[in-house]
């Protein structure tokens, strides 16, 4: 067996092939996975398109960005991963680094954590990046915990439901905005309903903090939505945060509030190098918050297998907005 199944872009914005390629082999560091399942995310689809400069795609490539499968076999100088392990995370798909969407995958260990038993293979492989990115945003960088006050733009999205759950979990009290259509999810939550589309951000940041504005308030949207935080975060101290802080925008709002501004670039891991032990640590807190009943993952419906035109389907799903949570593809049975 050296050679393997795959869906490969061979160039951009062309579709999608299936192709036999090398199946890789388990190098110093890595464990070899036999993919069950491959999550994907709308960086999946702006990759294929050629819209992604960002994540320095080299063709051809496998794309897939999650992953959940099993370890089929391990390279020297790994240790706590072993044949028949179940396991999850972010592990390739951008720069060099082959994706989820094969039949198999040698990955950095450092990326990946065990999976626990409450979690089917396709939730495992919806969560890698979306969590990644709420914890980086809320814990790494605005250190959220007991009491603050955190708003989460887009509480019904990818990453916002991890956001909305990972501080409750924390112990903060959580605002979330959404469209009509999005409260009750947002309620089930826990979180306090926010209607964006029939409230101004005065009007919500007098309604819920006397006006004081939030501790934390983590944008998942962007452009207008960005703007916004700077003007609903507290004075003296507030945190903004924000995935998508790739416009431009004037800071003065959150100068005159004495407030602070961190990004999150969760690829950053993967194209450099540094700092992938962290990402598998993240996703060890996401094991142990799915364990305790605390995190669960939104998934859709739809079914999609390891074959280009049902790849493509998935990505259709996701840009015309068809899509009704985390969108995973099967890529083995187990």
């Amino acid at each position: 067996m050296n050679t393997m199944q795959a869906v490969v872009l061979n160039a951009f914005d062309t579709p999608l092939l299936d192709q036999q390629i090398a199946r890789p082999v388990a190098a110093a560091g890595q464990v070899l996975v036999r993919v069950i399942a491959s999550g994907v995310n709308p960086l999946d689809t702006k990759i294929a398109a050629g819209k992604a400069d960002h994540a320095q795609v080299q063709l051809p490539a496998v794309l897939g960005i999650d992953i959940a499968g099993i370890v089929d076999s391990v390279g020297d100088d790994v240790e706590g991963f072993a044949a028949g392990d179940r396991v999850f995370g972010m592990t390739g798909g951008i720069g060099k680094v082959q994706g989820s969407l094969a039949q198999y995958a040698a990955v950095d260990a450092g990326l990946l954590a065990h999976m626990p038993p409450q979690l089917s293979m396709r939730e495992a492989a919806a969560l890698p990046l979306i969590f990644i990115t709420a914890w980086e945003g809320l814990v790494d960088r605005a250190r959220v915990g007991e009491g603050m006050k955190v708003l989460v733009h887009g509480g019904a999205g990818g990453v916002g439901h991890m956001a909305v759950q990972l501080a409750k979990a924390r112990g903060a009290q959580v605002y979330a905005t959404g469209s009509a259509d999005q409260r009750e999810m947002i309620e089930k939550m826990g979180a306090t309903f926010i209607d964006y589309q029939s409230t101004s951000v005065e009007q919500y940041v007098q309604q819920h903090t006397d006006g004081e504005g939030y501790d934390v308030v983590y944008d998942t949207v962007g452009g207008a939505t960005l703007d916004a935080s700077f003007r609903a975060v507290q004075q003296y101290g507030g945190h903004v945060v924000s995935c998508l802080g790739w416009g431009t925008h004037a800071l003065a709002p959150l100068s005159f509030r004495a407030a602070t501004y961190s990004g999150v670039f969760t690829l950053l891991p993967l194209l450099s190098g540094k700092g992938r032990a962290n990402h598998g640590a993240i996703m060890k807190e996401a094991g142990a918050l799915v364990a305790a009943g605390k995190l669960k993952v939104t998934l859709d419906a739809g079914v999609y297998t390891l074959d280009a035109a049902s790849v493509a389907a998935a990505h259709t799903a996701l840009t015309e907005g068809k899509a009704r949570g985390k969108v995973v593809v099967q890529v083995a049975d187990i």
